[in-house]
């Protein structure tokens, strides 16, 4: 392909600044869907998890729900294994279009991939136990 050619479809990518480059931006945005899905998880287990129950509470004969709502695990694993999943997927395409020695690979990614899977590990070992 000549450089005339290359100019007739538009502007070469690798000459492109990434903020203009859709690619760029259909990661970033994965990027964040995945902290934002991290972030639903974080609620999703306040929910779940067992409330605690006050002395007061004893006292004035007040019930707390003592055990883990299964409803909210179930929704939970389900969106860290999507946070999982997505992670992944934008690690796999951060890693086909970094070009230049001056792009980073994403630290983050890393971090939300290890919490996701440690978060997945740790009910799975929670339900078996």
């Amino acid at each position: 392909m000549t450089t005339k050619q290359v100019q007739k479809f538009g502007q070469e990518r690798r000459k492109k600044s990434r903020e203009q480059d859709t690619y760029y931006k259909v990661v970033v945005t994965l990027n964040s869907l995945a902290w934002l899905s991290l972030l639903i998880c974080l609620i999703l287990f306040h929910f779940a998890r067992p409330e605690m129950v006050s002395g007061v509470q004893q006292f004035w004969g007040i019930e707390g729900r003592t055990s883990w709502s299964a409803e909210y695990i179930d929704a939970l694993v389900m969106l860290l294994q999507a946070c999982l999943v997505t992670s992944l997927v934008t690690m796999f395409l951060r890693s086909r279009r970094n070009r230049r020695k001056s792009d980073r690979y994403g630290v983050n990614l890393f971090i939300l991939a290890g919490i996701s899977s440690l978060s997945l590990v740790t009910l799975n070992a929670a339900a078996l136990s």
